[in-house]
């Protein structure tokens, strides 16, 4: 199990390194000449469907500088008009340039895509935009009651669960006396701020890129753990790889903070009990943290000497929040789809090689739910999801190295929470 990890960490570091030399050689190569003004006519094979008229198809080769991305070709399809040519600088600034002017001039009728061919030649596309109907029509973006609403719903639900499922108190108990619902607060509180922290990582983040979106919306349910997570809705698209890196980041990595020091509490004033054939990871009665590199330390860390080979931990309820919160975070860094990983690596990589880790993930974890039948779940929810992520508007400009080591950083977080604790490290700890 350990070295099909480490060989998932292995690849996608070998995919950093790749892409670095490539775009080496990529701003190191010389264009190749040509005349400016000449193009290509479109192929007798595009369909004959014309999104913009001939006076605009003039207006709008005029918007492509020659210096900055050579046009040789427009291809008409029913909902896009695909211009292909050659970069002759950046990608960021070839995308500004071009963006600004087809908005001077057709406003806000399009969105201008740039993304890269199977062949890998960046191309621009432009495709109705919704937004300027939905505008008009003055669609509620924001529903601060609906979002309260569900909050306080939410708390409920979590809170009984918490005094039932958590606690050990029967409903009936709960239903004669109401003041039992005050055992399962300390879960309810921990398990919100977890999923509150998460979510309002992604909304801030999202706001500071100037997109639209709602209020993080949770989704209460009488049972289960009382909530099936929250979530936000992206009302526009992701104007470029950094802007959806740093949104697929920013949850996953915010809510990873808050998870640590109310785990650390929690695992503090958990009790030790000794391990039988029902410890496992799914018994909060008596878990075994031995599963994880990364709940092993912490487990250790706060129960010190106490925790020694042979003992389980029955967990606080705090710590079952904190222990949820870390399985959230494994599961959302899954670089599948449109998971926060899926978003992180495609991000890093671009949208093809994204895709590419994505399946060879799916693939191990069906190799591990072999190995651990507790992560059976998680491998048949991977295998239905698509690995392919929506591409932003610039899907060609790359990212900073700051960000591939922050990518890199919490892909080695996954690693840690899934990874087993090694032999030796168990002897070390007297594990």
């Amino acid at each position: 199990m350990e070295w099909l990890l480490l060989i998932l960490l292995g690849l996608i570091t070998y995919f950093i390194i790749k892409r670095r030399i490539t775009s080496l050689s990529r701003t190191q190569a010389t264009p190749e000449s040509s005349a400016p003004g000449q193009t290509v006519p479109p192929t007798a094979e595009k369909s004959t469907l014309r999104p913009i008229s001939k006076q605009e198809e003039t207006e709008l080769r005029n918007c492509f500088p020659w210096g900055v991305y050579y046009l040789q070709n427009v291809e008409y399809r029913p909902q896009a008009v695909l211009c292909r040519g050659k970069l002759r600088t950046n990608p960021d600034a070839a995308y500004q340039t071009v963006r600004e002017n087809i908005e001077a001039e057709f406003g806000d009728r399009f969105f201008v895509i740039f993304q890269e061919s199977f062949s890998g030649k960046p191309f621009f596309a432009l495709v109705p935009n919704p937004q300027a109907q939905e505008k008009s029509e003055g669609e509620p973006l924001m529903r601060p009651g609906l979002a309260l609403g569900l909050l306080i719903i939410t708390l409920f639900t979590t809170t009984v669960i918490g005094a039932t499922q958590i606690a050990g108190f029967d409903l009936q108990q709960v239903q004669s006396d109401p003041a039992i619902l005050l055992k399962g607060v300390s879960y309810a509180l921990a398990l919100m701020a977890i999923l509150s922290v998460h979510e309002f990582g992604h909304y801030l983040t999202a706001i500071l890129y100037k997109m639209r979106t709602t209020l993080p919306y949770f989704i209460p349910v009488p049972f289960f753990l009382g909530t099936f997570g929250a979530f936000i809705q992206m009302r526009s698209p992701v104007p470029n790889r950094k802007a959806l890196f740093d949104v697929g980041i920013a949850g996953p990595l915010a809510g990873f903070l808050m998870t640590i020091p109310l785990l650390l509490w929690g695992l503090a004033h958990s009790s030790l009990v000794p391990l039988s054939e029902e410890s496992g990871l799914l018994n909060i009665n008596s878990l075994n943290p031995r599963f994880s590199f990364l709940l092993t330390l912490l487990s250790k860390l706060a129960l010190g000497s106490e925790l020694t080979s042979g003992m389980g931990i029955n967990l606080h309820p705090v710590a079952v929040a904190g222990y949820i919160g870390l399985v959230v975070t494994a599961f959302n860094l899954m670089p599948v789809g449109q998971l926060d990983g899926g978003h992180i690596v495609h991000a890093m990589f671009g949208q093809r090689t994204g895709a590419a880790i994505g399946q060879i993930t799916r693939l191990l974890m069906l190799v591990l739910a072999w190995v651990q039948p507790d992560l059976l779940l998680w491998a048949i929810i991977l295998i239905l999801m698509p690995v392919a992520d929506e591409p932003a508007l610039n899907d060609v400009s790359e990212l900073d190295n700051w960000r591939d080591f922050c990518g890199l950083l919490v892909l080695i977080i996954l690693v840690s929470i899934l990874l087993p604790v090694p032999g030796t490290v168990t002897q070390w700890l007297n594990l």
